[in-house]
């Protein structure tokens, strides 16, 4: 007669509790449910009852949340500062309101920007770096994190940016809208978005298509029981991927033969000819016509920002690969993100309707928290604008006051030496926008490399962009400025700039799009006047 093995299982409410007890921090259920869909621990329980096994969840939080610290310190220094990897935050609370606007890539978390420039944060009790009424700049402003959550908290704010659509973005975030006409325009596009149809067998096309790939999928790639047969190491997942990658293609294949479906355009010149199926590029050019009718010019920017975000979300590209793009993929793939086999799109419409949506949630749920704070966004060469000069003619009310009080700080991350094109990586909206681009004016790009001379020339932008912000800075100032200072480049970079780091804050950066999930972390460099 055999032993019966006696589980103590859990519900979800339960596990959340013992997960709060046990780690003396808020655990709930969605972040249980992430560990049972990605195979962490298993599941248990029948008709939508779901259980989990106590020990499992000791097991996982032992041998990985518990020890990812001290395992973090001995790969990086013991001068990690664990508490800035807010890992207690889940990815909802890091791309809260607006902050998720629109993708970006290289932006810190809000709750960073809030930690160092707000004078409630704990930490800085004794001294608050910056106070309600202050002005903070960001002169690398990219996509308006700084200037956002400066807003939030009643600081004024001006950020400057090379990229006009980073600025873009940023306006959009946080202009003031008459939310009722907003929402009837948005939909109004979104409807006309929907009736639009250029290839009638585009539709049972996809339909035959996905019912394929569920079948698939369902019987190759069983979800979590596949995920967690990876994570056990129980299988060999590339040379699995690739077998079955091959066998699906055999039916993705027939399909598109069986509708004559055109995947490429005839054009390959401009980025939306080669990284677009065809039929989609004719959804999006159709869109953009419908935008342009809109009169409302703050609503016709905000559509603008939801088409863009549509449009990068439905690039002939895999999963894993959106943030850096490798090869157009046309055909289906197995997705290393998914662990599945994925497909590429073939229409806008799902996701600039969920985009609409979410883009209408996050701007209401904004406007009730906004403090009233004055900003400015500019589209400028940090290292040579005139701050007041752009923007005495835009808010007068603002110039007097940064001529009275001045700039109290900086609260910034520069682009770091060779890791991204600022102005490639929304490639997509400056080809369908027409925007100007400055490549060639931004600092420390991917394609000028990592050499000697790139280091130098970094070096030396950086810096120039210090000294012209000096000239608008309060005496007593404070800057902060987000690096990974591999190459040890910023004292040097301060000393050119007539500053001195006074303190500096190492933190593990925990989150990161790329596969390579090494530990990794960036220093925040406190620098003041000489």
């Amino acid at each position: 007669m055999g032993i019966a093995i006696i589980r103590h299982l859990l519900t979800l409410k339960e596990a959340c509790d013992w997960a709060s007890s046990f780690l003396g921090k808020n655990i709930n259920e969605s972040n249980i449910s992430y560990l049972i869909q990605y195979g962490k621990v298993k599941k248990y329980g029948e008709n939508g009852s779901t259980q989990i096994n106590v020990e499992d969840l000791k097991r996982y939080y032992q041998s990985f949340n518990g020890t990812r610290e001290i395992e973090w310190k001995k790969k990086l220094g013991n001068d990690l500062n664990w508490n800035l990897s807010f890992d207690n935050l889940r990815e909802k609370d890091t791309t809260k309101h607006v902050h998720r606007l629109h993708p970006y890539k290289g932006k810190f978390i809000p709750q960073l920007v809030e930690y160092f420039i707000d004078s409630h944060t704990d930490d800085f009790k004794q001294k608050a770096f910056f106070k309600k009424g202050d002005i903070v700049l960001d002169p690398f402003s990219g996509s308006g994190t700084t200037l956002v959550q400066a807003n939030e908290l009643g600081i004024h704010s001006i950020g400057i940016d090379i990229s006009r659509f980073n600025c873009m973005i940023t306006d959009t975030k946080l202009l003031n809208y008459d939310i009722d006409l907003l929402v009837k325009e948005i939909k109004n596009i979104d409807s006309e978005i929907t009736k639009f149809e250029t290839d009638g067998r585009i539709e049972e096309f996809e339909k035959e298509l996905y019912f394929e790939l569920a079948k698939f999928n369902n019987r190759n790639f069983p979800s979590p029981d596949f995920k967690r047969e990876i994570y056990k190491r129980e299988i060999d997942e590339n040379k699995y991927a690739i077998e079955k990658e091959k066998e699906f293609s055999e039916v993705y294949k027939k399909l598109v033969a069986k509708y004559k479906i055109e995947l490429k355009q005839t054009k390959n010149k401009t980025f939306l000819d080669k990284w677009y199926i065809k039929n989609i590029r004719q959804e999006i050019d159709f869109a953009f016509e419908q935008i342009k009718k809109v009169k409302d010019e703050k609503n016709k920017r905000v559509l603008a920002i939801i088409l863009s975000r549509t449009i990068r979300s439905c690039r002939a590209t895999t999963h894993s690969d959106l943030a850096t793009l490798k090869e157009p993929q046309i055909m289906a793939y197995y997705c290393w993100k998914h662990k599945k086999i994925c497909k590429p799109l073939f229409s806008i419409k799902y996701w600039f309707g969920r985009y609409t949506n979410d883009t209408i949630a996050r701007i209401r749920e904004f406007q009730k928290i906004k403090n009233g704070a004055h900003w400015a966004s500019i589209t400028g060469d940090s290292r040579t604008v005139d701050i007041a000069k752009e923007i005495k003619p835009r808010n007068k009310e603002f110039y007097k006051l940064i001529e009275s009080q001045k700039i109290k700080g900086i609260f910034s991350s520069p682009p770091y030496v060779g890791q991204i094109d600022y102005h490639e990586q929304h490639a997509y909206a400056y080809d369908l926008f027409g925007f100007e681009r400055n490549d060639e004016l931004e600092i420390g790009p991917l394609y000028k490399g990592q050499g000697m001379e790139a280091k130098k020339s970094y070096a030396e932008g950086i810096s120039q962009v210090l000294l012209n912000s000096k000239k608008y800075l309060a005496n007593n100032f404070d800057v902060f400025l987000v690096a990974n200072d591999k190459w040890n480049l910023y004292p040097q970079i301060a000393e050119k700039a007539g500053m001195k780091i006074v303190n500096q804050y190492k933190r593990p950066v925990l989150n990161r799009t790329e596969r390579d999930k090494n530990p990794y972390s960036e220093i925040i460099f406190h620098l003041k006047n000489i």
